[in-house]
């Protein structure tokens, strides 16, 4: 992509605020839940869908920029976050309730169509409601997290065989109560701590020379800082830690403990690709996009020309760690309209 045009698409940012005039807030009926949404403007629909452990307020810069740019753009507590309902049983939060959500949502709004977009967890429902339903996702923007294949072996066996007696957080997850009991009463530390431990502002070493016991808990693995990063406000800290503080985050968590459910129920779609067009949009200082070395865009990246049949582009941000939407806004404002661009000449 030329830097000149990003720089001619993407429109200037303007409040960071919560309670910024141009993204309003309501509730959704979707099915049996009611969802809380942000949004702005008027135009195609573009659905973003946020990860662990965030809410609407993740795309705080998306939803002004879209709007702007003449896109009615939607943020959703996604199932379990922030104002949205939070259904008890573990079951209730599997990547068919999670799709389901999102399209029925599509209805509520009175709109057919959407281009959805999703960022860590929220990249995997992204990524899945393009695979299971083409005929309502007319695109998808996959941010973080790259579009996962179904695995031969169920996953949290795989996960136990490769890292032994190490810790791996989503092993931890698995255990109901166990990690709400360190990080409920912890909230504020557990923000402070994962937002700046996953963005690009950590030491570059941390994840390089981690290496925890199986008996660790999560925190253990996060560094607090003394400073907060530029890219994150005191007050955006604020609205983070408020939500979770009155929501705890058993929500997020049972996303986790979906994995190997999610397994099951995906097995008769085994063989599907992505058929829509699609970008994917990364971080070069996120583990997750590239691995601990930070190098190149990682093996699951590189593969995603397999399982996207009409992948538009791989836009990899200098600097930018998992929180990409949020330390590099400018960037993937830019690389969203661009795609989002590219559509409408398709459609005109």
């Amino acid at each position: 992509m030329s830097g000149d045009l990003l720089n001619r698409m993407a429109p200037p940012l303007t409040s960071t605020s919560s309670q910024s005039s141009v993204i309003q807030h309501r509730q959704v009926q979707v099915g049996p839940l009611s969802m809380h949404i942000a949004e702005a403007g008027e135009g195609p629909l573009v659905l973003l869908c946020h990860g662990f452990p965030e809410c609407w307020y993740s795309w705080r810069y998306q939803l002004e920029a879209l709007a702007a740019a003449g896109y009615h753009a939607v943020a959703p507590d996604m199932r379990g976050y922030g104002q949205t309902d939070a259904p008890e049983p573990v079951e209730a939060y599997s990547m068919l309730h999670l799709v389901g959500d999102m399209t029925t949502l599509l209805g509520a709004l009175g709109e057919k169509q959407a281009v959805i977009v999703g960022h860590d967890w929220g990249s995997l429902v992204a990524w899945n409601a393009a695979l299971l339903r083409p005929d309502r996702f007319r695109a998808v923007v996959g941010m973080s997290v790259p579009f996962m294949p179904r695995l031969p072996i169920k996953p949290t066996d795989m996960m136990k065989a490769m890292v032994g007696d190490h810790f791996l957080y989503i092993l931890y997850f698995q255990e109901e109560g166990k990690a709400e009991a360190e990080l409920d009463p912890r909230a504020r530390e557990m923000m402070r701590s994962m937002l700046f431990t996953a963005s690009g502002s950590v030491d570059e070493n941390h994840f390089r020379n981690l290496d925890l016991p199986k008996s660790a808990k999560f925190l253990d693995g996060m560094v607090n800082p003394d400073e907060l990063p530029a890219w994150l406000s005191p007050d955006d800290l604020e609205v983070y830690v408020g939500e979770f503080e009155r929501t705890g985050f058993r929500g997020g968590l049972n996303w986790y403990r979906n994995f190997d459910r999610n397994w099951e129920l995906l097995a008769p779609f085994a063989d599907l690709r992505v058929t829509v067009p699609a970008l994917f949009v990364g971080g070069l200082r996120d583990a997750v996009v590239t691995g601990p070395e930070y190098a190149e865009e990682g093996p699951a990246v590189k593969m995603l020309e397999t399982f996207c049949e009409d992948l538009r582009g791989k836009v990899l941000i200098e600097g930018a760690g998992h929180w990409n939407q949020q330390e590099a806004p400018e960037e993937t404002n830019a690389a969203l309209l661009e795609f989002l661009a590219g559509l409408d000449q398709e459609t005109t």
